[in-house]
């Protein structure tokens, strides 16, 4: 079987990782670059891992590099994930990414009739949030007679925090900053509703790290407001930080720092988001090894069963792993989408196009994290 793994980032890589130690098929990774490659994979070039240089704009190239390829697994940017979608779907090749971006997953939904008659399966939001959150929390509510509430909290986060913003760079800060100034949606009484990002800040202690701040973002639930309308009173995804981030980060957001219109400085014209960026990227950067990362998530289901008030809750705690330079942000989101591609290259996903909720099988996909050492914790109350 070959795999192709679009992207050779944090993600793109921990991927195509996952895919080489967890099963014998050939993997392809590909993307503009490809000559600087985390030490994890270098033992396997040449080998069960080929490279490929591909500029991901050229749909007549990725269809190319499609062809004989069981299942693609895209660690690209979220807006060029449509017209990836539309190349997979002609060359007859399952197709996952990590999304993030909620009007472009309801462009690829609405190719589900063609990807059923070419017989493959798409499924966008395949990371961490979203991705594994909305798998849990679909879980949750199928598990209920009558479910009514959903909270979903995740944060990628520094094992020590240092100032002025008690957080380090564990994926792309252009992604952060999108989250941090595009509304969130959310379910309030059973209707969705857009929320500012940073706003309803609110304490979560969560054990094992200590005291943390949970906030309004965008993105972390995928379609599943939409998709509950009516049934569910209310739904929710939020941000962990650091106590102080959200605050800190609203005030360089009202200020205009991070705005995409560009402003007049002297004779230049300067996007302030590009100059943020240039300016506070390198100073959010850490070396993993020095500054280790963990990841917070938590998933709670409420609702009634049998008559009774319960609630569901999955925790999760992962940290940085030092033996293979592999970040937890990494595991949690590349390998979700790993795990997600290998589903559908097994036949376990039906053709069509589907958010992971409505189609990723819970129990196969928690027992393929265990596999590899994250341990999503349950309890019930």
């Amino acid at each position: 079987m070959r795999l192709l793994v679009l992207g050779a980032g944090q993600q793109g890589s921990a991927c195509a990782y996952d895919l080489l130690t967890m099963t014998d098929h050939e993997v392809l990774l590909a993307d503009r670059s490809v000559d600087r490659l985390p030490d994890f994979l270098e033992t396997y070039v040449g080998e069960r891992l080929q490279l490929q240089l591909l500029d991901a704009r050229d749909q007549e190239a990725v269809r190319i590099a499609m062809d004989g390829v069981t299942a693609t697994m895209s660690a690209l940017p979220y807006y060029l994930n449509l017209a990836l979608t539309e190349t997979a779907i002609e060359a007859g090749s399952h197709f996952c990414d990590l999304g993030g971006n909620t009007e472009i997953v309801l462009r690829q939904k609405e190719l589900a009739e063609r990807a059923a008659e070419a017989g493959v399966s798409v499924v966008p939001d395949c990371g961490l949030a979203p991705g594994m959150v909305n798998i849990l929390a679909g879980y949750g509510i199928r598990q209920l007679d009558e479910p009514r509430d959903v909270f979903i909290k995740v944060g990628g986060l520094p094992q020590k925090p240092e100032p002025p913003l008690g957080y380090q760079v564990v994926y792309s800060l252009e992604g952060v900053l999108d989250y941090y100034t595009t509304l969130s949606w959310v379910l309030r009484d059973g209707v969705p509703r857009q929320m500012d990002a940073l706003s309803e800040c609110e304490p979560v202690d969560f054990p094992g790290v200590g005291e943390l701040e949970a906030f309004h973002t965008a993105g972390g639930l995928s379609l599943m407001a939409q998709r509950y309308a009516g049934r569910l009173q209310r739904m929710e995804y939020k941000t962990l930080r650091y106590p102080g981030h959200a605050k800190a980060m609203w005030t360089i957001r009202e200020l205009g720092l991070l705005s995409t219109e560009p402003v007049q400085v002297g004779e230049c014209r300067v996007v302030p988001r590009e100059l943020f960026i240039t300016v506070a990227g390198p100073k959010l950067e850490r070396d993993p090894q020095q500054s280790p990362d963990l990841v917070a998530m938590r998933v709670e289901v409420c609702g009634t069963h049998q008559g009774r008030e319960k609630t569901l809750r999955w925790d999760l705690l992962d940290r940085f792993d030092p033996e293979t330079g592999i970040t937890a942000m990494m595991r949690t989101t590349g390998f979700s989408l790993s795990i997600t591609g290998l589903l559908q290259a097994m036949g376990e996903i039906e053709p069509g196009a589907w958010t992971p909720d409505e189609v990723v099988p819970p129990e196969a996909y928690i027992e393929a994290l265990a596999e590899r050492g994250i341990q999503i914790r349950f309890a019930e109350e």
